[in-house]
């Protein structure tokens, strides 16, 4: 399936590379790199680019880019998913995943992806059975390693690929039995000056940390699970009992792991917790005027926490000059990026809304902009999923104990823009 693995940092470098069935040249990236340079952000390079000889598909997390060479059709949302495996794997193993982390464990980088993939093919992808056979990095193992020429990998075979549940491990014990559930859910909208929304969806995710013992056998159950939409879950997760009575009916992993994502695209489902109101004003060869105002909108009477409002300007403005009232906040702007960047902070109902108002130095002769630029805005709210969705019950089965239990709900802001 995947020839080769190439990884790119934003500057267009290949600081590492993997090579499967047959060795790729590096020339292929090419026409990665020339897609790179037309995309105006770095999410925006088309993550599927057809080549002469192979399909460049690509994903990027944390200013890198994971470019997978491949010599055959295949499903390309399949080898995105991998790619994202194997960045999940990396922060799990590392702590983060960067290049800096890459570089200085490529050692064990190259023996993950040596037993994640087979002959191109995806292998072994589970955390579990990844940590038995790939022991992660310490101080005290590298010093040992780096002394005896020891090596990271087991010589044993990982216990779960014996049993017919290879994402958990035999023996598991914990002095305290505990399980949480992080239901995550992201805002992705767009909403025009008057704030009517022309687009809404939310794409969710239930994260799990699992610290059982033995081999429980869980079932999680919602209040209105008719809400949810292109649901995907982990291979532990019986479907046909999904589809049947909407319960999730599953042996869960040891540790971390994402239970199910799902979308939900009526607007009419879709609250958005504040409002933005931009307002400019550029004319040709003078300064430009601009004005933003951020609110409550649909909270649940939380508080609206790491509030931050870009705007993008036109490459003729030099500089701004702003004044704020009703907020705390600070705003910067990157005469470079172009980029005014307003710190808002925390938003609360009954407080006065937070406005930020200014002029915009133009260079002399420019031209006014054809378009007002667009905001985008980013925030966190705790305590509430904007859908709706809420955990009913969670019992648990094949074990004696009683497990503590505890659910929490995250709403976050994904492509949130408006458009003026």
């Amino acid at each position: 399936m995947i020839d080769s693995l190439f990884m790119v940092n934003e500057s267009g470098d290949i600081f590492m590379e993997k090579h499967w069935k047959s060795v790729v040249s590096r020339n292929v990236c090419d026409y990665f790199f020339e897609a790179q340079n037309k995309a105006a952000t770095p999410e925006d390079v088309p993550p599927v680019i057809t080549t002469p000889h192979y399909y460049l598909i690509s994903a990027y997390r944390n200013r890198m880019y994971f470019v997978a060479a491949v010599g055959q059709e295949v499903p390309p949302l399949f080898v995105i998913e991998f790619l994202h495996r194997i960045m999940d794997t990396f922060k799990e193993y590392f702590g983060s995943c960067s290049e800096l982390e890459v570089k200085d464990n490529f050692v064990i980088v190259y023996e993950l992806l040596e037993e994640m993939l087979d002959n191109g093919f995806p292998l072994a992808t589970e955390l579990n059975v990844l940590k038995e056979m790939i022991r992660p990095p310490s101080l005290l193992r590298s010093a040992v390693d780096s002394v005896t020429g020891g090596s990271h990998v087991s010589s044993t075979l990982p216990t779960g690929q014996l049993s017919n549940v290879p994402w958990r491990r035999v023996g598991v014990k914990y002095a305290n039995n505990e399980v949480y559930f992080d239901l995550v859910e992201e805002v992705h909208c767009i909403v025009d000056k008057t704030g009517s929304t022309i687009f809404a969806e939310i794409q969710g995710q239930v994260e799990v940390c699992c610290k059982l013992s033995g081999m429980p056998d869980l079932t999680l159950s919602f209040v209105n699970p008719r809400l949810l939409e292109d649901v995907s879950f982990h291979p532990c997760v019986r479907f046909r009992r999904w589809e049947a009575e909407r319960i999730l009916s599953f042996v869960p992993p040891d540790g971390n792991f994402r239970l199910m994502s799902y979308h939900i695209t009526a607007q009419n489902v879709v609250a958005l917790p504040i409002y933005v109101k931009p307002s400019f004003s550029f004319k040709e060869g003078q300064s430009g005027r601009l004005e933003l105002t951020v609110g409550p909108k649909q909270t649940m009477g939380q508080i609206v926490e790491d509030v931050v409002v870009e705007v993008t300007m036109p490459k003729m403005v030099q500089s701004v000059s702003m004044s704020m009232t009703g907020s705390t906040g600070l705003y910067t702007f990157d005469p470079v990026s172009k980029v005014l960047r307003w710190e808002v902070g925390k938003i609360q109902l009954h407080r006065p809304v937070a406005s930020l108002t200014g002029s915009a130095t133009m260079q002399t002769g420019s031209v006014a902009p054809d378009s007002n630029p667009t905001t985008t805005v980013q925030f966190n709210l705790s305590s509430v999923a904007v859908s709706g969705l809420k955990v009913n019950r969670l019992d648990l089965y094949g074990e004696k104990y009683k497990p503590f239990k505890g659910v929490k709900y995250i709403t976050r802001a994904g492509k949130y823009q408006i458009r003026a």
